[in-house]
């Protein structure tokens, strides 16, 4: 009969550890995510924005910047915006290389599925021999009994 490989060499207590260590450092990303605030300002420091997870948070816009005309003050409020979110995703990136480290960074995988993904295909290919073999192991038995 086959065995199950390395599954069988599961160390159940490190599994269960690891998982409550991640799920703890969840959690502190949830937390600390929602703190972290992002900021813009324009070239001429007549507009101010912070941006959160839950969106805009605050939009200053100095009374010098009303002589502005429309699409002149549109697009500086549109570029500290943009300024905003860049700083908002660097320090979301910064935290999450801190709680999971460089490697583990889920920025990371999402800048190249394709190695994140290797190890999901990696372990699909063990899952499809394990199948073939347990299929096979099947097999020889109802031949055995001649079923």
């Amino acid at each position: 009969m086959t065995d199950f490989g390395d599954f069988g060499n599961i160390d159940m207590d490190r599994l269960l550890d690891n998982m409550d260590k991640q799920l703890s450092k969840s959690e502190e990303l949830q937390k600390a995510m929602s703190a972290l605030v992002g900021r813009g300002e324009d070239e001429g420091h007549l507009v101010l924005v912070e941006y959160g997870q839950e969106g805009l948070r605050t939009l200053d816009i100095q009374p010098k910047a009303m002589r502005l005309s429309a699409v002149e003050l549109s697009e500086r409020i549109k570029a500290a915006i943009e300024q905003a979110t860049a700083d908002l995703q660097r320090q979301a990136d910064e935290l999450l290389t801190q709680l999971f480290g460089e490697a583990s960074n889920p920025m990371r995988m999402l800048e190249n599925p394709e190695r994140a993904l290797r190890p999901v295909r990696k372990a699909e290919a063990s899952y499809e021999r394990a199948f073939e073999d347990v299929m096979g192991e099947l097999d020889r038995i109802r031949r055995d009994l001649d079923l």
